[in-house]
């Protein structure tokens, strides 16, 4: 790795900054259906469903909270692919720059996006009716799951947008990703689900994470959830991180 590596990273961070500077419409519409979601669950199915909980926005929001960061990274792998079909990586090649600092700056660049809106999500849920009693440490330790958990998921997007073929093949990898948290514990209890869907909710990583988290607002007991969600956090972080690498070094090889 280049001793110049922090350096360039933060140069092609700031570049990347710019464009959702200068492109606020990025963040918009990013929180556009995680809000809508929001609002749908809430005032339309919320008096349906028994979560037994008084609040059914402070049910909801964890849940929400992942799909805001699905929906996010999808703008990751657009950025790579348009900067991929426009050269700028074969550019940076040409100049004395770290290899890896060209991915780190998208990343970078997918994780204050999407913590800036997840705050709006979390400022829309306050309105709505959202409450916690949780205090510094556990919203410290929300965030600390959110920020990895988004990390996961951009080392993820990193790769469909270094190998798609088209604009929308770059993206479409995160509509999965989007819908998984409605087959966990996100919406209504798993315990509500049929037999095989209630075993896959039950063992998939979005219901520990949103259990984790829900947990946390609430300031009740994080059990074994807290470590089932960090691991499989690190876990995806690891490999996606892993095959992106690998990905980025064919690529420009």
């Amino acid at each position: 790795m280049s001793k110049h590596f922090l350096g360039d990273t933060a140069v092609l961070l700031g570049r990347s900054l710019r464009h959702i500077a200068r492109s606020p419409d990025t963040i918009i519409t990013t929180v556009v259906m995680p809000i809508a979601f929001m609002l749908l669950f809430v005032y339309v199915f919320g008096g349906a469903i028994d979560t037994g909980s008084d609040s059914y926005v402070t049910y909801l929001l964890p849940g929400i909270l992942l799909i805001t960061v699905a929906s996010g990274i999808a703008y990751t792998a657009y950025r790579l692919f348009m900067d991929m079909k426009g050269g700028i990586f074969e550019r940076f090649q040409s100049m004395p720059t770290a290899r890896s600092s060209v991915l780190w700056a998208h990343v970078l660049t997918s994780l204050v996006a999407n913590l800036i809106s997840l705050a709006v999500v979390v400022l829309v849920a306050l309105l709505m009716g959202f409450r916690s009693t949780a205090g510094v440490s556990a919203w410290l330790a929300v965030a600390g799951i959110l920020i990895l958990f988004t990390l996961a998921l951009t080392w993820i997007a990193v790769i469909p947008g270094l190998t798609a073929k088209t604009m929308e093949g770059a993206s479409a990898f995160s509509y999965p990703l989007i819908f998984l948290p409605f087959l966990s514990s996100a919406f209504v209890p798993t315990g509500t689900m049929p037999g095989p869907v209630r075993i896959f909710a039950e063992h998939q990583p979005v219901t520990s994470i949103v259990n984790a988290i829900r947990a946390l607002f609430a300031r009740q007991p994080v059990g074994t959830d807290i470590w089932i969600a960090l691991a499989w956090c690190a876990g995806i972080l690891v490999v996606a991180y892993v095959l992106a690498m690998n990905t980025y070094r064919r690529r420009i090889s």
